[in-house]
């Protein structure tokens, strides 16, 4: 196993092993790091009831007319107790954080869930 590399270093990995496509789409949208998510981010991303969520977009789809005009960042907060929790093993914890990156900024390119998994990002 390898030693263990702080959370912040793993999803700078992660974010420079995206695929182009997804890649461009970090243009517009921050990626912001929390330990856990808020009881609204919870209800807003469909977590279950004890808050266990990875991620969460929050913004306009960039599908949306006007999106460009918005005046505040789309944001893709990373939940960094859930992940760790779930996944010990750094290699399967960047692997996971970049799925979970593609997930969300899939839903600001307005890319639905079954499209995703069509495309063998699920």
């Amino acid at each position: 196993m390898r030693h263990h590399l702080p959370f912040e270093v793993l999803v700078e990995r992660a974010l420079a092993g995206l695929p182009e496509q997804f890649r461009r789409l970090l243009d517009d949208a921050a990626i912001v790091i929390e330990d856990v998510p808020t009881p609204d981010q919870s209800r807003q991303g469909g977590g279950a009831d004890d808050g266990w969520l990875y991620g969460l977009y929050e913004g306009v789809p960039a599908v949306e007319w006007g999106a460009d005009m918005v005046p505040f960042p789309n944001k893709i907060t990373l939940f960094r107790l859930p992940l760790e929790a779930d996944f010990p093993d750094p290699d399967e914890l960047e692997d996971e954080v970049r799925r979970t990156v593609i997930h969300e900024l899939a839903h600001h390119a307005g890319i639905t869930d079954e499209r995703l998994h069509e495309l063998g990002y699920d």
